[in-house]
Order: C-alpha cells, then structure tokens, then sequence
C-alpha cells in the first residue's frame, strides 16, 4: 500500500465515512492513477478531464461509478493533498433523471414465488416488506429482529445512521419459518463462513433468472425491492414523511420520486403488512 493510499484512507476514517465508502474511493482513485501510470500527486485538472471523457466516451461507464470517481478525486485533492484549487475544476454531470421500476403486488407475489433458494427469498421478502436496501438486509442480526414491538432495527444504514422500520406479520411470519429451517445464529442470513453475512453478489445473481422464470417484462434487480415498497405504500395512502423515515432518506424530495410512480388505487393496500395476500412460495 502507497504512503498516499494510507493517507487517503486515515483521512476518510478520521471523518467516519463507511468502510463501503473507503473502499469505493481508494478503489477509483486507484484507477485513476493506472489509467496514466502516475501517481495522482503528480496529476492535475487537466488529467482528470480526459479521465472523465474516457469514462463517458470509452468505458461507457454508468453515471453513479461516473459520480463515484468524481467524489473521490475530490476528497483526494481537497482534503488528502490539500489541493482545493484543483476540485473547482471536477464538474459533477447532469444525471438523467429516471424513474424507478416498480412491480404490482401480483408480480411480486410471481417473482418471489419464482425464487427457488429460501434464504434467497426471505432476503428479498425482507427488502420489499420492510424497504430495506440490500446491504442493510445482509447486515440484519438476530437480534435486530424484535417480534413483540413489530420492528426491524436497521444499524448503521447508509449515512452510518441507525433506525427501525416495520416488521410486518407477514414477514415475521417468514422469518420464523426460514429460522425453523436454517438456525441461523448471529447473521440473519448467515454465508459461507457462517461468522460472515451472505454476501451481496449471492443475491443480485438470482434476480435476473428468477424475474424471467416469473414471466416479467420488467428489469428486476434487489433495489427493485425497495421501490415497490415505498410505490405500494403511497398507493394505500401512507403520508410521504412516514416513508421518509422507513426508508431512512436523509432528504424528503429524494423520497418524492415515488409520487411520480405511485397509482390513485390509495387505501387498498395495508400500509404495515405488504406482503399479505400475496401468493404464497415454496418454503423449501
């Protein structure tokens, strides 16, 4: 590891930024610096706006790992070097604004009948009854999981903040089921070792196979998850602060985007158990 690396590194610890986070920086200022065979200390403006047309016009690389190497270039420059002039001279892009994929609770109920792994499933079960992001469902602990008061603490989301979301009948009802079959004993969803939660390409894979074994049209993914269940929420009428807050957003209008998918069919839905009445999946 370069003194530079190290550096870098103690600087993002020193300001609590996630472990996730951390490597995500030193990772794309890495390939920053292989892509000229330099050391970024001897690199300036004008090598990250050429990197920044080879991400765009070359590598075609998507718009978050395009935000990504942005922000940690300028984490490097203003704060590693402390070269402040240089990130006045980093443009962040104007994203295109896109609307999430959402699925009706018909295929939602086909999708995770479509996913055949129990522990696959319930990971994705959890996601979409509770609105919790995928590294957040594989970080759940047992003891996370609170039965009498119908909660599910999320610690440490995204932003290092802790907060509780619902714990819907139907999903511990889940949860008790795949517990009776697996005996998991810290993680939730344990991997392999089983003192380490699953990892997340475990699930990402299934999702592909299984919304084409279901018959959807849709693209799936695990944060689709997520999006039905702030969608399917405000269709049953809870108010947009409530989901605010389950999904944990830091920013109200970040969650507003869900006004623009959400359908007038409000108060069919029960806004604390999404996933009763859906068809039921095998258990096995």
């Amino acid at each position: 590891m370069t003194a530079l690396r190290e550096r870098m590194i103690a600087d993002l610890r020193i300001r609590n930024y996630s472990p996730r986070t951390i490597a995500c920086y030193t990772e794309r200022v890495a390939a920053f610096a292989r892509h000229f065979g330099k050391s970024p200390t001897e690199l300036g403006p004008e090598h990250i706006r050429a990197y920044q047309m080879v991400l765009v016009e070359t590598k075609h690389a998507s718009w978050t790992l395009f935000n990504q190497t942005v922000c940690a270039l300028r984490f490097l420059y203003a704060t590693t070097l402390q070269r402040p002039g240089v990130i006045e001279q980093i443009p962040f892009p104007r994203q295109p604004k896109r609307l999430p994929v959402v699925l009706s609770r018909a295929e939602v109920a086909r999708f995770f009948a479509a996913v055949p792994n129990l522990k696959h499933r319930t990971v994705l079960m959890t996601m979409y009854a509770a609105g919790l992001r995928l590294s957040e469902a594989l970080g759940l602990r047992l003891s996370d999981v609170d039965g009498e008061r119908q909660c599910l603490r999320v610690a440490q989301g995204k932003g290092q903040k802790d907060r509780y979301t619902i714990l819907a009948p139907g999903l511990l009802e889940q949860l008790r089921t795949y517990w009776r079959l697996t005996r998991p004993r810290t993680w939730l969803f344990p991997g392999r070792p089983l003192e380490q939660p699953l990892t997340a390409s475990a699930i990402q894979r299934c999702c592909a196979p299984a919304a084409r074994r279901a018959k959807l049209a849709k693209r799936v993914s695990t944060h689709t998850m997520r999006h039905c269940f702030a969608t399917h929420l405000l269709e049953a009428g809870t108010d947009l602060r409530t989901i605010q807050q389950l999904l944990g957003h830091g920013r109200l209008d970040t969650t507003a985007v869900y006004l623009h998918v959400a359908s007038a069919r409000e108060g069919r839905l029960r806004t604390t158990d999404l996933l009763a009445g859906t068809a039921s999946a095998p258990t096995g």
